[in-house]
């Protein structure tokens, strides 16, 4: 049955482009006339949103990643699962489950082939719909190939990749998985929580003397979320044909230069070093096969899904985005919309 919709939706513009530190004052939380579907439409009610750190570059008009830019006046997107609530297509009925990239507003409404239909009995809950997971598993399988007895490396462990990265590794056999984060607090989550072997705090000394020191015969797999330094310090312990899976550069994510580290070349040569670097462009059958895999796997209690819920809806969108540039969550952001 449909429910009623009312006459607008809330949604986040971007107001300016940044050219430096990311202010509220670049965001507008404004609302919008919700219309009707049209043919081979649907209206989605957004239920959950995840936010990553990948909206920053969003919001640079010279960014070099392969996606679109927001437009200031704009509505931003960002991915998100959500209700069917009004359906003018033969794609989705009503109160279908479906996942999309229209995020930072009340409700959506588009072409119905634009939203992915989601089993809800396949997860606990529709916001693990929105882990990282594919990422992840991308990264860390096939890319680095990590397989049984290797010693994985995942620097910014804690972030909603790397999370999953860490126990993706060892679900794979290895025989040691290190990661890398910012406070004692987030090393006791890696350890006692997720299953990590160790964790070191990458504030406490330099990196490549801390990551001896947890991996003194040197490291098969390395999963680089940061650059910079780590990235350095991953290249020393290194064992001969090491693989890397580079995923992201969040020491350069406010406009410095601390994730392009300048890479070594002489040590890759004679390492026989592998360099994976990947975007996060997926299919849909990575998303399904990632779905099922996650959710067999939490069944089983074999794996934890990282992440940190906030609520407040669509008006909280921007600050949570700033909270999460400072770096104040663990694992994978999820919004509550509704």
């Amino acid at each position: 049955m449909s429910t009623e919709l009312p006459a607008t939706s809330r949604e986040v513009r971007l107001a300016s482009y940044p050219q430096g530190e990311v202010t509220l004052d670049h965001f507008d939380v404004a609302e919008a006339p919700l219309a009707e579907p049209g043919d081979g439409e649907v209206v989605v009610r957004n239920d959950w949103m995840t936010l990553g750190s990948v909206a920053r570059d969003q919001m640079n008009p010279d960014t070099k990643l392969p996606i679109p830019v927001f437009q200031p006046g704009v509505a931003m997107w960002g991915r998100t699962v959500g209700t069917v609530v009004r359906s003018n297509s033969p794609v989705h009925a009503v109160g279908d489950l479906v996942e999309h990239f229209s995020g930072w507003r009340d409700y959506a409404v588009g072409n119905a082939h634009g939203f992915f239909k989601r089993d809800r009995s396949q997860l606990p809950g529709a916001e693990y719909f929105l882990s990282q997971g594919p990422t992840a598993w991308h990264g860390m399988v096939v890319k680095a190939g990590v397989t049984e007895g290797d010693t994985v490396f995942v620097s910014g462990a804690t972030n909603g990749v790397g999370a999953l990265a860490g126990q993706i590794a060892r679900l794979h056999g290895a025989a040691k998985v290190i990661g890398s984060t910012g406070s004692k607090e987030k090393i006791d989550y890696l350890v006692d929580v997720l299953g990590f072997d160790a964790a070191f705090d990458y504030h406490d000394g330099p990196v490549a003397e801390q990551l001896a020191k947890h991996a003194p015969d040197g490291v098969d797999v390395v999963f680089d979320n940061v650059g910079g330094e780590q990235f350095d310090a991953a290249v020393q312990a290194a064992k001969f044909g090491a693989r890397f899976a580079l995923c992201g550069a969040l020491g350069g994510q406010h406009g410095g230069d601390g994730g392009s580290p300048r890479l070594p070349l002489m040590t890759a040569i004679s390492k026989d070093l592998t360099f994976h670097a990947f975007a996060t462009l997926h299919t849909p059958e990575q998303f399904d096969g990632w779905n099922a895999r996650f959710g067999t796997w939490l069944g089983e209690d074999r794996i934890v899904f990282p992440h940190t819920v906030v609520e407040g809806g669509v008006p909280v969108l921007p600050e949570t985005f700033l909270a999460l540039q400072e770096r104040r969550y663990t694992g994978t952001v999820v919004v509550k919309l509704s």
